[in-house]
């Protein structure tokens, strides 16, 4: 499959890694600032919470910084409505897991009955 050309390259590394900000912002193609911002509208968090020259970040923060850039690029959205969009697709997320294991135990207790 071909990447298009307004994709981010995929990043392939151990689970447990970590990232300074430097090398978040060199991953994520961004400023500091841009990052700081996000994580004080609570987009996405470090690992540890000590000053930000100091802080690490994890994959997740990583996919997170990935999937606010889209949202912004593509829907023109300022950060308090980024993260309340990115907050309400956690959710929705959330609910769907919930509702595929409501399934799998209704499909199990039917099958007991």
């Amino acid at each position: 499959m071909a990447r298009r050309d307004d994709e981010a390259p995929r990043v392939t590394v151990d689970p447990s890694v970590t990232f300074t900000l430097l090398e978040l912002c060199e991953h994520g193609e961004v400023h500091a600032e841009y990052v700081i911002k996000l994580v004080n509208y609570g987009v996405i968090a470090p690992v540890t919470e000590v000053s930000p020259r100091d802080w690490e970040f994890d994959l997740d923060a990583l996919a997170r910084l990935r999937k606010a850039q889209r949202l912004q690029r593509d829907l023109k959205m300022n950060l308090p409505g980024l993260a309340m969009s990115l907050e309400l697709l956690d959710d929705v997320h959330q609910l769907r897991r919930e509702v595929e294991r409501l399934r799998r135990q209704l499909h199990q207790f039917m099958r007991e009955s």
